[in-house]
């Protein structure tokens, strides 16, 4: 299955509380992601996609916001 920009929204909306997330909110570098917060958004990616995230991987540039977060996700497909 893929990892969509309004599944990927809807998730931080809903299951995160993020409640005014859009496609440039800096996520974990804003304050708006902890790290709990951003190890339960990296499962939902890695069950959404059926692909596995290696620690290396995680690093602001892939994961700070939900653009780079699809762009990592079309990457890695």
């Amino acid at each position: 299955m893929a990892l969509t920009h309004g599944k990927l929204i809807a998730y931080l909306k809903d299951t995160l509380s993020i409640g005014d997330a859009d496609s440039e909110s800096e996520l974990f570098s804003s304050g708006l992601l902890d790290s709990v917060s951003m190890v339960n958004l990296l499962a939902f990616i890695e069950e959404t996609t059926g692909t596995a995230i290696h620690a290396e991987d995680v690093t602001l540039e892939n994961f700070d916001t939900p653009a780079r977060i699809l762009r990592f996700a079309e990457a890695v497909a």
